[in-house]
């Protein structure tokens, strides 16, 4: 993992060392704290700043039969870092080996391979760094050349944080991201407290499933007021089971009342919240976010013992193409789809992605329908190389919004190298194949729109 690394050919080089390796970062998807954003405290080592809450490396550690004390419990920092040192010797073709060692020469000037035999070694090197060194939220964002962050919050939230940090004189942009996955999951045996909530935030009382549209819409208005232009919505499939209103309310009801409701009664309720809220964003130029295909919290035991996101989600494979395709149709219809951005978990989907979007184009905005980047469990080599070459094959590659690190990590910004590097490498290799023009200003703005510019544009960052 040399200066090259990963471009193995002149023009690779070129583009990535001319044009798009000093780049800044626009993280339009991350979930990273706001609140720890503001708060700036310097981690207590390189176990507290990598592995805590990162479920990546929980997983990998676990696959080498690694106890859970190490990972989410209350070992040292030493020894959980040993423990993952050892696992990730074994690592070999994960993209844990290669986001390891980027950070550990980029931010702590360490380019020792590390495994079981210089884990010792590297954690006292570390810590001396993020002792000596400025390692807080604040500069590693700063130092990661980032200009602009949009993080994950419930409509519920009072985005006290954000404020906080607008006032502040942190260089960085950090703006809300409005994720209301719990106002949709009526599914969830925390539906009815979660009601609550949002109507405590809203400052009003929600009696049937119209009032939860209309506390949303006015979340949607607070959050637009603290500068944020992105939505965000997780499903395992994009549910569209259009139905009357009596249908919608009995479900909510039912639903209130802790009682079981039906996948149509499920699908049907949030069709119209999400139809509602398509809207609204179209009506106030907002990206809307989907991100398909997670199968979540599969073991029941590890749930109940550590809760969501922990490392134990998986890619589902439920049907994508018809509901989605009818869902966009429905907004569409009426003039009101929304910039739209398509993630997919399942590679499966990488076509069907891929051929969605040329669907439902606009001239509001260049490439108004995304397929967002490879992410989570297909954020690998293999992973955004496909997902790059879907998108050629049946897109416009060059208007490409590109990576968002979709962590919880304030040193993962590596990632964004990693991707620049893959996506110039796949680039170059096209150049000297002889199957796109050697034409360097075209090239440029290419590299470039996809690394930074393209995304500024779209989501119309000021």
């Amino acid at each position: 993992m040399d200066k090259n690394f990963l471009l193995d050919t002149d023009t690779a080089k070129k583009l990535f060392f001319d044009y798009c390796a000093d780049m800044p970062i626009c993280d339009y998807h991350c979930h990273l704290s706001p609140k720890e954003i503001y708060e700036n405290k310097t981690p207590q080592d390189i176990s507290e700043l990598w592995l805590g809450g990162d479920h990546y490396k929980w997983r990998a550690m676990r696959s080498c039969g690694v106890d859970e004390d190490y990972c989410t419990g209350s070992k040292s920092g030493l020894e959980k870092f040993e423990k993952f040192a050892y696992t990730l010797q074994y690592a070999i073709g994960n993209p844990l080996y290669h986001w390891a060692h980027l950070e550990l020469q980029r931010y702590f000037g360490i380019d020792t391979p590390l495994s079981a035999k210089t884990a010792d070694d590297i954690y006292k090197r570390a810590n001396e760094k993020i002792k000596n060194g400025d390692f807080t939220p604040q500069s590693l964002i700063k130092n990661s050349n980032v200009k602009i962050v949009c993080t994950t919050d419930d409509p519920a939230d009072s985005l006290e944080y954000h404020a906080l940090l607008a006032k502040s004189d942190f260089s960085c942009k950090v703006l809300p991201g409005f994720r209301p996955d719990k106002a949709l999951s009526i599914e969830q045996s925390g539906f009815t407290d979660y009601i609550a909530s949002l109507s405590k935030a809203a400052d009003m009382e929600i009696k049937s499933y119209k009032d939860v549209i209309s506390a949303l819409i006015k979340r949607v208005d607070y959050f637009n007021e603290h500068g944020c232009c992105v939505s965000d919505h997780a499903f395992n499939y994009m549910p569209f089971e259009p139905a009357d209103d009596s249908t919608i309310e009995t479900a909510f009801q039912k639903a209130m009342n802790g009682e079981t409701i039906s996948e149509k009664e499920r699908d049907a309720y949030k069709t119209a919240v999400m139809t509602a809220l398509g809207e609204k964003y179209y009506e106030l130029g907002w990206a809307m976010e989907i991100h398909l295909g997670a199968m979540r919290n599969n073991n029941t035991a590890k749930f109940k013992l550590l809760g969501p996101d922990t490392g134990f989600d998986s890619v589902g494979d439920d049907q994508t193409a018809y509901t989605l395709s009818r869902f966009l149709d429905s907004l569409e219809v009426k003039g009101k789809l929304p910039k739209t951005v398509l993630f997919n978990l399942n590679n499966k989907d990488n076509i069907v992605l891929a051929t969605m979007l040329g669907n439902f184009q606009g001239s509001e905005v260049e490439s108004k329908i995304q397929f967002g980047p490879a992410w989570w469990f297909l954020d690998t080599m293999d992973g955004m190389t496909d997902q790059l070459k879907s998108l050629a094959n049946l897109g416009v590659l060059g208007k490409f919004i590109g990576m968002e690190t979709d962590s919880r990590s304030f040193t993962s910004y590596a990632r964004h190298e990693y991707f620049r590097r893959i996506m110039c490498r796949l680039i170059g290799r096209w150049v000297e194949d002889g199957w796109y023009a050697n034409d360097e200003e075209m090239l440029k703005e290419i590299v470039c729109g996809i690394s930074y510019n393209n995304a500024v544009n779209y989501f119309n960052f000021k």
